[in-house]
């Protein structure tokens, strides 16, 4: 792992609890017996991860169509507007995440809502705001997304294929929803302070978590990096134009290739021929170009249209907020590079 994990207790710390963080009372006190530390210790850490950035928060990764709305967007800006339109962008709480990448087409964020109404709602405040169009790229159905990955190596090695939720949350669990999207407080107890906030026993806190888990509600409740900052800045989208037909057996294929993170189908738009969507996260660009040329060929996909379009700028990356209303303009998430050439 990169310097921005300074002790050797770091990617213990960061690495194994990505998933399978303990749903008990005192979950640092168990993650310190684990490996022999003390809670306060443990708590210590982990403030000092989130305060250098290699640390997002912990809390729930939520399965696809488990609730609220989100949709991937896209913009072609004139490159010496970029920069102003991107940080208009990033303005918007709603944006979750937001890149320039290598294309005609090159700023891409994330819009999160309660719905899609709010979606299209903060969609067309962007385009007033901005006087640019917005392609719109709703997801049609996930083949594989898991950011959580083994951060001992170049590249993920997990695969196989993610499915929509089991189970829906009603609005009843969306006040915890919003909670444990946000991500616990470092406290020693810090579900007590979740039962607190919802006036509820501790004890239905923590079955409702093991509840959406089992059902896969979650994809995963733990511990989520920023890849940037723990050395994972080589980073490319590649997108394909592939009949409805085939798209099903091509997605299916490409979850099962070690290095995916994310493979999904999206609707195309105008201008914007492209339906089947992955993606690749790597610490250099030779070995992300490796892994996409071995995925076209796994997956039957080398005769069909596509672009690669690798990441440059990062302008923003916060965690979702589907259940909640954000803060107004978390702050934009800036690389320490200006761009990314050296790396991406």
């Amino acid at each position: 792992m990169r310097s921005a994990t300074g002790t050797p207790n770091d990617l213990a710390l960061l690495n194994h609890w990505q998933r399978d963080f303990p749903l008990v009372r005192q979950p640092f006190a168990a993650i310190g017996s684990a490996l022999g530390l003390s809670a306060s210790q443990v708590l210590a850490d982990y403030a000092r991860l989130q305060r250098n950035g290699s640390l997002s928060r912990i809390g729930a990764v939520f399965a696809p169509g488990a609730g609220g709305a989100s949709l991937l967007a896209a913009m072609a800006v004139p490159p010496a507007q970029l920069e102003a339109v991107a940080a208009s962008v990033s303005n918007h709480p709603g944006v979750n995440h937001n890149y320039e990448r290598e294309h005609e087409v090159n700023l891409w964020f994330v819009a999160t809502g309660r719905d899609a109404q709010a979606v299209e709602q903060l969609l067309q405040r962007i385009e007033a705001d901005t006087g640019l169009p917005v392609l719109r790229l709703p997801m049609l159905r996930p083949y594989r997304i898991d950011t959580g990955f083994d951060l001992r190596g170049a590249q993920s090695q997990a695969s196989g294929i993610t499915h929509w939720a089991q189970t829906t949350l009603q609005a009843a669990d969306e006040p915890l929803a919003a909670l444990a999207e946000q991500g616990l407080p470092l406290q020693e107890q810090p579900y007590d302070a979740w039962a607190t906030t919802l006036g509820q026993p501790v004890d239905a806190v923590l079955q409702t978590l093991q509840r959406w888990l089992a059902h896969k509600t979650l994809s995963r409740f733990g511990v989520v990096v920023r890849h940037h900052e723990l050395g994972f800045t080589a980073n490319a989208m590649t997108v394909f134009d592939v009949p409805a037909t085939e798209v099903d057996t091509c997605g299916e294929a490409l979850a099962q290739v070690p290095g995916i993170t994310l493979a999904y189908q999206r609707t195309r738009a105008p201008g914007w021929p492209y339906n089947l969507y992955c993606m690749v996260h790597g610490r250099d660009r030779a070995s992300v170009h490796a892994t996409v040329t071995h995925a076209i060929a796994q997956a039957g996909l080398a005769n069909k249209p596509r672009a690669t379009l690798f990441s440059l700028r990062r302008f923003k990356q916060t965690g979702a907020r589907r259940f909640s209303t954000p803060a107004h303009a978390a702050h934009p998430s800036h690389l320490p590079e200006r761009a990314l050439h050296a790396h991406a």
